[in-house]
């Protein structure tokens, strides 16, 4: 009982269930209820993080645009293959026609290569005025930053 409450004071950060598994790794034989009770007694609670909250604003609907090539949505899909490795698939579509503007299949995208597929398509068909994104490091990376 005595290694019980010197553990419990040594690892006072931990919650009960981590001193009793650090009491076993040690070669302590322990009974988990009486760590618990002694974590109660000792008033050893870990104290729970509030979580912050965030005011809401009011929501407005993104709208749809009139006309073709205006605002593009950029999103990526997961999928596996059969062997179980993963695709990632960076879909582009225009919000206005709804048209698949390009889906760009690889087995890694990062921010340098997103900005060289939207260079691609800069010189294809040109740029909308608007790219809708979520915010993803992809999308907020340096390489982006730089480039628009």
């Amino acid at each position: 009982m005595g290694h019980c409450v010197n553990a419990l004071l040594l690892w006072r950060r931990y919650g009960a269930g981590m001193i009793y598994l650090k009491l076993r790794q040690a070669g302590e034989q322990v009974n988990h209820k009486r760590v618990e009770r002694l974590y109660a007694a000792a008033r050893l609670q870990v104290k729970r993080r509030k979580r912050k909250k965030v005011p809401t604003s009011e929501r407005k609907s993104l709208g749809r645009p009139g006309i073709a090539n205006q605002v593009w949505s950029m999103d990526f899909v997961f999928d596996r293959t059969a062997d179980g490795r993963v695709i990632k698939n960076l879909t582009i579509v225009d919000d206005a026609t709804h048209e698949a503007v390009a889906i760009v299949p690889d087995r890694a995208i990062d921010g340098l290569s997103l900005t060289r597929i939207l260079d691609h398509l800069a010189i294809q068909r040109g740029l909308p005025s608007a790219i809708r994104t979520d915010n993803g490091k992809e999308f907020c990376g340096r390489a982006m930053l730089l480039c628009f």
